[in-house]
């Protein structure tokens, strides 16, 4: 299959939203007291990471130019996530519901680029392998969620 400016332009949305995630996971960790919160988003951010380091190798791989750095988006729910933590009863919880609101955001849109059948196989394999790691978190912080609320 034929890689296309289309599946770049796509890699590169998806890139943008895991830079985005990193940090907001590294925010996330500065604003909780509990250790295994803070380890938690910490593991988080270095997921997100190696998947940011993931989609720019297969952009660079095929003669593109991947972005730089986040959204304008993903700052402002960084400091969404900031100020709700300073005005909530219960800083953890608020944060984690607005991990996992993230998170599905996230699901939503690797399940979009998914449904293009033109990408080639390695890409296909690798965001698959990215989504169902995402979903696997999403399911932890619920649990986490839940012992906290």
């Amino acid at each position: 299959m034929k890689y296309t400016e289309e599946i770049s332009n796509k890699l590169n949305e998806l890139l943008v939203k895991n830079y985005d995630a990193e940090k907001g996971y590294l925010n996330a960790a500065e604003n909780v007291d509990s250790p295994t919160l803070k380890i938690f988003f910490k593991r988080r951010a270095t997921q997100r990471s190696e998947f940011a380091k993931n989609l720019r190798t297969e952009i660079l791989r095929y003669g593109q130019i991947p972005e730089d750095s986040g959204s304008f988006k993903g700052v402002m729910h960084r400091n969404w996530m900031s100020l709700k933590s300073l005005f909530s009863s219960n800083d953890e919880e608020a944060i984690l519901q607005e991990a996992i609101r993230g998170e599905q955001a996230s699901l939503e849109e690797y399940d979009e680029i998914l449904k293009d059948k033109t990408l080639p196989p390695t890409i296909d394999s690798m965001l698959y392998k990215q989504r169902n790691e995402i979903q696997a978190a999403i399911n932890i912080e619920k649990v986490h969620e839940e012992l906290v609320s």
